[in-house]
């Protein structure tokens, strides 16, 4: 079963009153107008490359686990890939297991359940309290949607407090992961500045997905040092040579893109960067396991100075 690329939710508890919509599954393509410390455990550098272990976010691979996502995370460990960031699907968050075989199957294959996006305006609290047990470090709201008032963004920011405080609670931690809508001016401002401003740094960490900074025109670089230690993942997705400026479903193979991943990963560890996840959201000439095989080469061999 293929998802739609606009699923939505009204929010509900968790969420103040407002206009505030979100999805419950990972960062789908609906942008603003559409869309253990990288543990050396299971990890060790390539003898290529110099960056280190790196993940995948199980999106990707979206229409492949559908129909089995355990032979999904055997083929991640196959093509090299030592994280997993997880993404709650029409299966649930643990894709029809229990979350204990759910660790249990990531541990037996020698991969590290570092995060899982999540619908964090249902029942949250549970959803915190596996996640610890499964060993996770980080629970992650998707997408929160553009807003039509910067207040939206400040609401937004106390629920993530809260999810953080649940988080922390249970022993891990919450995070944010961007589209563009967060770096597109909104009443003279940037929402990402307001939700990283009016957040704690105690309880609030980002994801920062590369592609989708660059696609709205900034700068990830420039952020990276403006919010130092606040940065603590990031979806390593490439883009199009090809794009048109501000196309959004441009996603393609690492290194066969425009983004040069080098000096941005260096500036990320520099500045406290603990995960790089790979992403891939579109396929042009290839197919879903061949693209996340492909990508995984890339990370091996990518050399980021110092």
């Amino acid at each position: 079963m293929k998802y739609k690329r606009r699923k939505f939710i009204r929010t509900t508890g968790l969420m103040a009153a407002g206009s505030v919509v979100l999805p419950w599954w990972a960062c789908q393509n609906n942008s603003s107008t559409e869309e253990a410390n990288a543990s050396g455990e299971h990890s060790d550098p390539s003898p290529d490359g110099n960056l280190g272990p790196f993940g995948i976010q199980l999106w990707t691979l979206r229409s492949e686990m559908d129909k089995d996502p355990k032979n999904v995370l055997r083929k991640v460990a196959e093509y090299g890939y030592k994280q997993v960031e997880n993404y709650e699907g029409q299966q649930g968050l643990w894709w029809n297991m229990d979350h204990k075989e759910y660790k249990a199957l990531c541990d037996e294959l020698g991969l590290d359940l570092i995060a899982s996006h999540c619908n964090f305006a249902e029942n949250f609290e549970e959803k915190a309290a596996q996640a610890a047990e499964a060993g996770m470090k980080y629970l992650v709201a998707p997408w929160v949607g553009p807003q039509k008032k910067m207040d939206d963004f400040k609401r937004i920011s106390d629920t993530f407090n809260q999810c953080g405080e649940i988080c922390k609670k249970n022993g891990l931690r919450f995070a944010y992961h961007n589209h563009d809508y967060s770096f597109q001016e909104l009443e003279g401002e940037l929402p990402q500045d307001v939700m990283m401003q009016n957040t704690d740094p105690e309880l609030v960490d980002f994801e920062m997905d590369i592609y989708w900074v660059v696609t709205a025109g900034a700068d990830p670089i420039a952020w990276l040092k403006k919010y130092p230690g606040r940065w603590k993942l990031s979806h390593v997705k490439d883009r199009a040579k090809d794009a048109k400026p501000n196309a959004r479903d441009a996603s393609c193979i690492l290194g066969q893109g425009s983004i040069d991943y080098g000096p941005i990963l260096k500036t990320a560890k520099e500045v406290g960067m603990e995960y790089f996840i790979v992403e891939q959201e579109k396929y042009d000439g290839s197919t879903p396991f061949d693209s996340a095989k492909a990508d995984a080469e890339f990370m091996k061999a990518l050399v980021i100075d110092g």
